[in-house]
C-alpha cells in the first residue's frame, strides 16, 4: 500500500510538473520575478546565511554592495527554479539555443582515443540545464553525472526523470566506482560530471583550501577517482550571458599531478572562484558551505592512517 501511495504521488506531481513545463518561458520568468520578491523580501529565505557567506567572501565590499548581490541571487535562484520546471519539456533544439558549449571537440577527441573524461562542475548557473552537454558530444561514450540522492524518494524520482531525459545517467555517489568499472569492462570510454563544491561530512575531510577568502574543507574523492581511472580532467566554466542563456567552456585542467595528491582539487577550486568572482550572484550562496570550521575539526578529530577519527575524552 505504501508503495502504491508513493507511485500515485509521483505520477500526480509529474503530471503537474509537465503541465507547468509546457507554459512559455516568458510566463515562467514573470512568475520567477514575483517569486524572487516573495522569497527574498517576505520569506527572507536563508537571508542570514547568504549575507554571512557574502560578507566573509567579500570583506572589501560595503553592506549595500553585499545586499545588492543578495537580491540578485534571489532573482537568479527564482529563475533557476522555473528554468528547471521548463526543462522537462524543452526540445533539444531549444535547449541548444539557451545553453551552448565551447570545446566539446576536445571531449570527443579524448573519448575517440579511448580516454575517459572527468568534468569538474560547481553549483553555478543552472546546473540542471548543464546536463544538456550530452547533446554536444558525438563520439560514443558512457555519460554519467554523479549526484547525491534526495531524501524524499518521490522528488528524487522526479528529478531523475528530468535530468536523464537527454541521455545522461545519474550515478549515485556511492555507486560511482562501480559505474566507472562497468564502463571500463565494457571497453567504453566514459564522460563523468562531478559537482564538487559541496561541504563534506566530518569524516570525509582530508584537505582544506582557501576558497572565497575562507579556509574550506573540500571533497577529495573526485580526484582519487580521476587518478585511479586515468580520466582526462576538464573544468566546465559557465557564463550567464543574459536571462535564460548560458555559455559554457570545457577547459583542460593543467595541474601537475606529481606535485601534490590534491593538485586537481586545488586547481578546481581556484577556477571555480574565478568563475564566481566574475559574476557572484549565480552561485548557490544559500548553501551553508562553511558550517564546518578548521578549528572545530582540529579540536574534535585527528587523522589516523589516512582515516578521520573522532577524538574520545580518553585521547
Amino acid at each position: 500500500m505504501k508503495r502504491l501511495v508513493k507511485n500515485i504521488g509521483y505520477y500526480l506531481l509529474r503530471a503537474i510538473w509537465l503541465a507547468l513545463s509546457v507554459l512559455p518561458l516568458w510566463f515562467h520568468y514573470i512568475m520567477a520575478s514575483v517569486c524572487a520578491v516573495v522569497v527574498g523580501k517576505c520569506l527572507r529565505y536563508r537571508r542570514k546565511v547568504i549575507i554571512k557567506n557574502l560578507t566573509n567572501a567579500y570583506p572589501e565590499k560595503s553592506a549595500a554592495e553585499i545586499h545588492t548581490i543578495c537580491n540578485e541571487f534571489y532573482r537568479f535562484f527564482a529563475d533557476y527554479l522555473v528554468e528547471t520546471i521548463k526543462f522537462a519539456t524543452m526540445s533539444e533544439r531549444k535547449i541548444r539555443r539557451h545553453v551552448t558549449f565551447k570545446g566539446a571537440e576536445l571531449i570527443d577527441d579524448a573519448t575517440g582515443r579511448g580516454q575517459s573524461v572527468a568534468l569538474y562542475l560547481g553549483h553555478y548557473g543552472n546546473w540542471e540545464w548543464l546536463t544538456s552537454m550530452t547533446l554536444w558530444f558525438h563520439t560514443p561514450s558512457a555519460r554519467g553525472q554523479v549526484y547525491h540522492p534526495l531524501e524524499n524518494d518521490t522528488v528524487d524520482r522526479l528529478f531523475l526523470a528530468v535530468r536523464q531525459r537527454l541521455g545522461v545517467t545519474c550515478v549515485p555517489m556511492t555507486s560511482t566506482v562501480r559505474w566507472l568499472h562497468e564502463a571500463r569492462l565494457a571497453g567504453t570510454p566514459s564522460i563523468t560530471g562531478y559537482i564538487s563544491d559541496q561541504v563534506p561530512t566530518w569524516h570525509n575531510i582530508h584537505h582544506w583550501v582557501t576558497f572565497m577568502n575562507q579556509l574550506t574543507p573540500v571533497f577529495t574523492g573526485t580526484e582519487r577517482i580521476v587518478r585511479k581511472y586515468n580520466q582526462r580532467a576538464f573544468y566546465v566554466d559557465v557564463r550567464c550571458v543574459k536571462r535564460g542563456y548560458y555559455e559554457c567552456e570545457f577547459q583542460p585542467m593543467t595541474a601537475n599531478l606529481d606535485s601534490s595528491p590534491y593538485a586537481l582539487t586545488e586547481e578546481y577550486f581556484s577556477r571555480l572562484q574565478n568563475t564566481i568572482n566574475r559574476a557572484p550572484a549565480y552561485w548557490l550562496w544559500s548553501h551553508n558551505r562553511w558550517k564546518r570550521t578548521h578549528e572545530e575539526f582540529t579540536r574534535r578529530f585527528r587523522v589516523v592512517n589516512g582515516h578521520v577519527v573522532e577524538i574520545t575524552p580518553s585521547q
